[in-house]
């Protein structure tokens, strides 16, 4: 059986990837995007599933490259939101698309760490 860390991190890394890739997709369909533009977010999509995946083979390199990703998306974001937009509406947006790969990333290098103390 898996440490409870790496359950966890793993179910938080794939939910919060298969959520953004259903929303930038759903949203893209919805919308009537042009297609060069959907196939970007599609792509974006693509590319939060391969991050959620990454640490499965590499625990230590997918952690801080979790990390690394919830901390540029929060500040791309918190930088970039349109300004029309609230400030609880830009902070809980800011959370959401940042908050669950850092946790993620945190917790797999949190067992990384313990699992190389003990052996």
């Amino acid at each position: 059986m898996k440490p409870w860390m790496t359950i966890i991190a793993r179910a938080l890394a794939l939910l919060w990837a298969g959520f953004w890739s259903f929303f930038f997709v759903a949203e893209s369909w919805a919308w009537g995007t042009p297609a060069r533009v959907a196939v970007f977010w599609a792509g974006l999509g693509l590319l939060f599933v391969i991050l959620a995946l990454v640490p499965w083979g590499w625990e230590a390199r997918g952690g801080v490259l979790l990390a690394a990703v919830g901390l540029l998306i929060g500040v791309v974001y918190a930088v970039w939101a349109p300004p029309r937009r609230s400030l609880a509406s830009r902070v809980i947006t800011t959370l959401v698309l940042s908050g669950p790969p850092l946790v993620a990333g945190t917790l797999f290098l949190m067992h990384y760490r313990a699992a190389t103390e003990r052996s």
